[in-house]
């Protein structure tokens, strides 16, 4: 009997993990449609971080800590930019081009 209450329970869990994985993948997709440069934000730290490694082996008399520094810095400055394009388009998004559908305010 507990052997067929285990069973029954791992097939019901199954399926909420993957309605639930389905659930954030949606979820994920639709964060990404609706703030398209949060994604172009991941993908400009991971490129420059792919890039500076890999110009690692030319730095020639530069300090590892130097270079890593710089790595840093850069990949920093690309997802603050991205951040900041994001918000500049929000904000363009709901008080330039289409402030009729602003949300009303609850009182």
């Amino acid at each position: 009997m507990s052997f067929v209450r285990s069973e029954l329970d791992r097939l019901i869990l199954t399926e909420n993990m993957a309605s639930y994985d389905d659930e954030n993948q949606s979820k994920l997709m639709r964060k990404a449609k609706e703030n398209p440069f949060v994604p172009a934000g991941l993908a400009g730290f991971f490129a420059i971080v792919g890039y500076q490694l890999m110009k690692m082996k030319h730095r020639g008399n530069t300090k590892m800590s130097v270079h890593l520094i710089h790595m840093r810095v850069a990949a920093q400055g690309f997802v603050v930019g991205a951040m900041t394009c994001g918000v500049l388009y929000s904000m363009y998004k709901e008080y330039i081009w289409d402030p009729a559908h602003k949300p009303k305010e609850e009182k």
